[in-house]
């Protein structure tokens, strides 16, 4: 069948097409004998449209992605307008003047000596191409012991096999075992699970979560330990936003070890809390930055790995260099794409607009406490987890059995058919996610606090 037919025919073929031939992520295909697959058509604004019109907001931003909304003419008009002058070449020895251009804009919006920009594909590339550079890098100057890394429980860095090692989510991971030997997990910053003698210092508990790194690097040896992976606020379990003085503490131990502090803004880059880069809100220096998704507002897939010149020196003289790359990475079309999204950022102020509405969005979602399964609301900018909870007083949370009920039985279809797309997640404490379009306002927010205000409340009556 010709892909016009198909595309222009009935709802059901494209149904059949997507049950049939469609294997899509992390997702258990067995629900679709009885369910049809949610398809969705078109986007605009803040909101997008299924198979049978109705109107969706986008409360995930696609995957934490469309930062600038749906529908954007520009963005596809720069591609067009790319492809029809140089639609691809490689990075091969070779440059062209997109991957130049967005490469320096980039080195300019980074902090510090983060100067040197390596393209990828997407984020989870972004990361294994950080690895690969890390350990490299300390054969390079002579310590060539130097390869473990040591990220947070319940994190995610991608499911490549070496990112995958550095992910911190079990079920993610066993599948696939084994993985690159190295990787190493400490506690995660979730205050509201704060062990009982640090549960009302947020300060104090975030030295104690900062001082398990040290000590897993004084128990592996610091001469085997290579780097930190973090992100500034932590996605998986629920948006966990950095205690005081955590991530301060975090980079002093790095140095102190000769450890590299990378920075993982797959997701918090690009004006999700209201900065370019979340470690400019946090007054950190890393010495790798990992951005994608935001990058383009999704409208074309890229990532970076941004590296100081410190790492990069070594690369740079006689016949050396980092033996890494791959095809689409610095895609020119999808630079195009990049650089037209951060001249929309700046013309329309994204980063102000989220400063200016980071309050109103968490004061909004905050009235949902009165729901007794609410137990907590946490994140920075546009960037928020729910936690949901069996008693609000102890915390209790759900059984396995129960979330599995709760969350993906009821609460994750029913918001879906409510009017909301976003994201339950189970993967620790059962959460519910938002992180809608940057130029989402008052209307959007109070739109969604609505819409789980409804499913919410309806869940109380299946727990």
């Amino acid at each position: 069948m010709p892909s016009s037919d198909l595309l222009n025919g009935a709802p059901h073929a494209l149904q059949n097409a997507a049950k049939n031939h469609l294997w899509m992520y992390f997702t258990r295909h067995g629900n679709f004998s009885t369910h049809e697959v949610p398809m969705i058509v078109r986007g605009e604004g803040c909101y997008v449209y299924d198979d049978k019109n109705r109107k969706i907001i986008d409360g995930l931003s696609g995957l934490f992605t469309v930062q600038i909304g749906h529908g954007r003419k520009e963005l596809g008009e720069a591609a067009k307008e790319q492809s029809d002058k140089l639609a691809f070449f490689p990075l091969w020895s070779y440059a062209h003047p997109m991957a130049a251009s967005l490469a320096e804009r980039l080195a300019k919006l980074a902090p510090g000596d983060l100067n040197k920009v390596f393209f990828t594909s997407g984020g989870g590339e972004a990361v294994e191409s950080a690895w690969k550079l890390i350990k490299n890098y300390y054969k390079m100057i002579g310590k060539p012991t130097k390869h473990k890394i040591i990220s947070r429980y319940l994190s995610y860095h991608g499911t490549s096999q070496g990112a995958l090692s550095i992910t911190g989510i079990p079920f993610a991971k066993i599948p696939f075992e084994p993985l690159v030997p190295g990787g190493h997990k400490v506690p995660n910053t979730n205050f509201y699970r704060a062990p009982e003698h640090l549960k009302n210092d947020e300060k104090e508990f975030g030295k104690w979560c900062a001082d398990q790194i040290e000590q897993t690097i004084i128990l592996e040896g610091p001469d085997s330990v290579a780097a930190v992976f973090l992100e500034p606020v932590q996605n998986s379990g629920g948006c966990f936003p950095p205690p005081p003085g955590y991530l301060e503490r975090v980079r002093e131990i790095c140095t102190k070890y000769d450890i590299l502090f990378v920075a993982d803004e797959t997701i918090t880059a690009f004006g999700r809390i209201g900065e370019t880069f979340a470690v400019n809100r946090f007054g950190i220096q890393p010495d790798i930055l990992i951005c994608a998704k935001g990058l383009t507002s999704g409208y074309a897939p890229m990532g970076a790995m941004i590296a100081s010149e410190k790492l990069f020196e070594p690369f740079s003289t006689g016949t050396n260099m980092f033996a890494h790359g791959s095809t689409f990475g610095g895609h020119p079309v999808a630079a195009a794409v990049a650089m037209k999204n951060l001249d929309i950022m700046e013309n329309e102020k994204i980063n102000e607009h989220v400063r200016n509405n980071e309050g109103l969005f968490r004061r909004t979602l905050e009235k949902l406490y009165d729901i007794p399964i609410v137990g907590n609301i946490r994140g920075e900018g546009f960037f928020y987890g729910i936690e949901l909870v069996k008693n609000q007083e102890t915390k209790e949370s759900f059984s396995t059995e129960e979330s599995e009920k709760i969350l993906r039985g009821f609460i994750s279809q029913s918001l879906f058919e409510n009017g909301i797309y976003c994201r339950t997640d189970d993967r620790g404490d059962p959460v519910i996610q938002l992180a809608p379009a940057l130029i989402a306002g008052e209307d959007q927010f109070h739109e969604i606090e609505a819409i789980l205000r409804n499913v919410l409340t309806q869940a109380l009556k299946i727990v």
